[in-house]
């Protein structure tokens, strides 16, 4: 593992977690794609910071780069992405290889992927996947500890310990979300990164996944990268916001700055993309749909 020169970074956090330095990732072919273009950022320590943008525009394939989990055609072409760990030293991520890459992963920085409620293995119990992570990672540590780690890392995510023995297909897909989001904070890292980690759930079981990420946050003090083309979801629970498109951050601001105050056109394009609650009626006959049905 090679160490860079621990520095303090001039950023708005004072305190950062992640630096990432004029990060570009292509997709070598016929043509060459420039998935992500100079991307520049920061991550403060227990900061959530939102990623939005339109679907490909970049935002998973930038997550990725950085967790090093690109495969072939995609290549980092330029920059880097440094980890400042609370003990006071940084590492370039790139400079990770073989073993001291895979121990970094989920003990430094965890991911949940997009879709990641179908990721669980249907035919192994929960308990089961829960304590591979514990016996992969930290193989010393004691079958009586592995299942006590487990039973709390459901209890963190309001799940109750006795679902250890269920299969994924006896939980529902909320319950398996919040899996998933135990299983990426049972290392304790300093950074996890969420894909679209409520795609595909009703509005009343995202409501309860935001608070449960925003709780754990808090209580944790880990830092989040949130991604989804939601933009009133992230500013909804983000500390600032990074506005993607067609792979460059075309902004990035205070939640609430962003709001009132955008400065790109992309950006107020988006916040306009989403139709007001009080809106006038005949804004929806306008657009087609008929009068009565917004009565």
């Amino acid at each position: 593992m090679h160490a860079v020169a621990a520095s303090a970074p001039s950023s708005p956090e004072q305190n950062p977690v992640l630096t990432i330095s004029d990060l570009s990732i292509d997709y070598l072919g016929e043509p060459t794609v420039h998935a992500v273009k100079h991307v520049s950022l920061s991550l403060g320590r227990g900061e959530i910071l939102g990623l939005a943008g339109e679907s490909g525009c970049g935002k998973t394939t930038l997550a990725y780069g950085v967790n090093r989990l690109l495969k072939p055609p995609a290549v980092i072409s330029s920059g880097n992405a440094v980890f400042h760990s609370r003990e006071g030293y940084s590492i370039d991520l790139a400079s990770l290889e073989g073993e001291d890459l895979r121990a970094f992963r989920w003990s430094r920085i965890s991911m949940v992927f997009q879709g990641a409620m179908n990721s669980l293995n249907p035919v192994i119990s929960i308990r089961a996947q829960l304590e591979d992570i514990f016996t992969t990672h930290r193989p010393d540590l004691p079958k009586r500890e592995r299942r006590r780690r487990c039973a709390e890392l459901l209890e963190r995510v309001g799940v109750d310990p006795s679902r250890l023995t269920s299969f994924p297909h006896e939980l529902s897909g909320g319950m398996r979300q919040r899996v998933m989001i135990a299983m990426a904070m049972a290392l304790d890292p300093q950074i996890m990164i969420m894909d679209e980690p409520t795609t595909a759930l009703d509005v009343v079981v995202q409501r309860e996944i935001l608070r449960e990420i925003t709780r754990l946050r808090a209580e944790l003090g880990f830092a989040v990268i949130f991604i989804t083309h939601d933009l009133p979801l992230l500013l909804e629970i983000s500390d600032r916001i990074a506005v993607m498109r067609a792979g460059e951050i075309v902004e990035l601001a205070d939640a609430g700055e962003l709001y009132t105050n955008p400065q790109h056109d992309y950006t107020k394009q988006l916040l306009a993309s989403f139709p007001s609650l009080t809106g006038d009626r005949g804004d929806f006959v306008r657009s087609g749909v008929k009068q009565e049905v917004a009565s």
